[in-house]
């Protein structure tokens, strides 16, 4: 188990899993239980179950998490709520198939914060791919008919997809900050923050009358994201970030296109259209020949 726990390949692969099956989750979601109930809900039940693991790792550390507080409370607030707000609102409006090529986006976030932020550079065969990446994105957002794109005719749901996208980029660009808290202290101060700062979204949502108290599917639901996509998917996450760094880790995440397609056309019986395979050819061409960039550099490098 250390062994897999070391192998930054392996742990990602399990995150794109995961997130596949958090976007199917969400659409099963739909009618069950409203968005920004189920974001209050996965994080609350996230912070229960964390807790009695992590308690005495936060409180060895609590000088540190005082000390950064307000950076802890960002992360939660951005990377988890406003993300996974975002990411339940747009399942009202668009396909499960759709969301998690969209997803797809975040490399070419990560690529860009990290070069105007941190100056790296992306080597050749790395562009070309988030170039085949993003053309994938723009296909499955236009839903095949690229000329939409010209006049700005997109899905609701597609658009607060993208923008959900754009600040899980900004969240792993912004790990690089993060103070050196223990995996554990780290997942349960976070939670807890995204549970906290969910609580206007979902107080809005209840004032405006859209509130949807769970039923059966729905507390489902709630459970599985708690546990699988949250805890478990965000540790995971962080632990490849360290491995590879945030660049290599995110291309990824073009990997849960792949798990949430076919999860979502096993599971919810969607339909698998002509573009969705195109997009997601161009996906996985892009992840894999981004890849090799990076290898062929170190290996230059190391030369």
């Amino acid at each position: 188990m250390k062994t897999l726990f070391r192998n930054p390949f392996i742990l990602l692969i399990v995150v794109a899993l995961l997130w596949g099956g958090n976007a199917v989750a969400g659409k099963l979601a739909v009618g069950h239980v409203s968005p920004m109930l189920l974001t209050s809900l996965r994080w609350l039940f996230a912070c229960v179950f964390i807790v009695p693991f992590a308690w005495q790792d936060a409180v060895r550390e609590w000088s540190l998490i005082r000390q950064h507080w307000l950076t802890l409370f960002l992360y939660g607030a951005l990377g988890f709520t406003t993300f996974n707000a975002l990411f339940y609102w747009a399942l009202n409006y668009t396909s499960a198939i759709n969301v998690t090529i969209e997803q797809s986006a975040m490399p070419l976030i990560v690529f860009l914060g990290n070069f105007l932020l941190f100056g790296l550079r992306p080597v050749k065969l790395q562009m070309l791919g988030f170039s085949l990446t993003l053309l994938g994105v723009l296909i499955t957002v236009a839903h095949g008919d690229l000329s939409s794109l010209l006049s700005l005719d997109l899905n609701r749901g597609d658009a607060l997809m993208l923008l959900a996208t754009l600040l899980y980029g900004g969240y792993t660009v912004a790990l690089r900050f993060r103070p050196p808290l223990y995996w554990r202290s780290m997942i349960m101060v976070l939670a807890f923050f995204a549970f906290i700062s969910s609580l206007p979204f979902s107080a809005y949502e209840y004032m405006a009358g859209y509130t949807i108290m769970p039923d059966a599917r729905g507390f489902g639901v709630v459970l599985y994201i708690a546990i699988f996509p949250s805890l478990i998917a965000q540790s995971l996450y962080m632990r490849g970030v360290d491995l590879i760094g945030g660049n290599r880790a995110n291309l990824f995440i073009n990997l849960v296109p792949v798990f949430g397609s076919v999860l979502a056309v096993v599971i919810l019986s969607e339909e698998f259209k002509t573009y969705h395979f195109l997009a997601l050819s161009l996906v996985v061409g892009g992840i894999l020949m981004a890849e090799q960039g990076v290898k062929k550099s170190l290996a230059h490098k190391s030369v």
